[in-house]
């Protein structure tokens, strides 16, 4: 695909008044836990709010290239988000995810994708589906901590999360807020294939009683090429009636991700 494009789908699939909560904490003050209690205040603690619509600043910047553009976003929990980016007030792509359905397109160069997470997943190193993608905008793991066997420790002034059995063709680990149990940084790693994607979140806004990410700091290293998106969320709001108009316009010409 496009370099072009290649920047918009990155930014796009990966992102009031507000008390900012910083995800700093003297390690004398993490209180000892069990890894079940961590993983179980972690989901007691899951985005409750049916629908996010918000306006995000992003900020992409690769060996090569850099860029930043707005985008607003809205989010209907489960069931659809939806992004549309302009730079200098000028649209320049929308995207509309469900969970078994990527459509986008952009302008500069008249191309649209049209399909499911397949291409995207071997595109960006890691499995990717709607479930992710939607809890890494919201601060969730990205994994269902539930499912799975983990130890714990107390690294990095948060709560330490890493499986218990290794896994051949990666590694995961997961940093939790030790009072919000929120995530402060997640790391997928694939050593043989010599890539990391890490999302962190410096820190939280408190709005209607929700722990929301204000930031959102994306860092993807593939053959020691690293990648870096930053999101800042702006104008969050929850539980409006949303819409998620897309309709690809005529003449643009379809692209594979690759």
């Amino acid at each position: 695909m496009k370099h072009f494009s290649k920047i918009l789908i990155l930014i796009l699939l990966v992102v009031t008044s507000c008390k900012t909560t910083k995800n700093t904490t003297g390690i004398n003050n993490v209180d000892i836990l069990s890894t079940n209690k961590i993983i179980s205040n972690h989901y007691t603690n899951n985005f409750h709010q049916q629908t996010v619509s918000a306006n995000l600043k992003t900020k992409y910047k690769d060996n090569k290239t850099s860029a930043t553009v707005s985008i607003k976003l809205r989010l209907e929990k489960d069931k659809t988000i939806w992004m549309s980016a302009t730079k200098f007030g000028i649209p320049l792509a929308k995207v509309k995810i469900t969970p078994n359905r990527v459509l986008y397109y952009e302008k500069l160069q008249r191309t649209y994708f049209d399909g499911d997470f397949s291409l995207l997943s071997k595109w960006l190193g890691t499995e990717l589906d709607y479930e992710k993608v939607q809890n890494i905008l919201l601060g969730q793991a990205v994994l269902n901590l539930k499912k799975g066997r983990y130890n714990s420790v107390i690294n990095e002034n948060s709560y330490q999360l890493s499986p218990k059995k290794d896994n051949e063709l990666f590694g995961i680990l997961f940093f939790m807020n030790p009072y919000t149990f929120k995530v402060n940084k997640q790391e997928i790693r694939h050593p043989e294939k010599q890539q990391l994607l890490s999302v962190s979140y410096p820190n939280y806004s408190e709005i209607k009683g929700e722990q929301f990410p204000k930031n959102i700091n994306i860092r993807a290293i593939e053959n020691m090429n690293l990648t870096t998106i930053n999101i800042e969320y702006h104008s969050v709001e929850f539980n409006n009636v949303l819409t998620f108009p897309f309709s690809i316009p005529n003449g643009y010409k379809e692209i594979s991700l690759k």
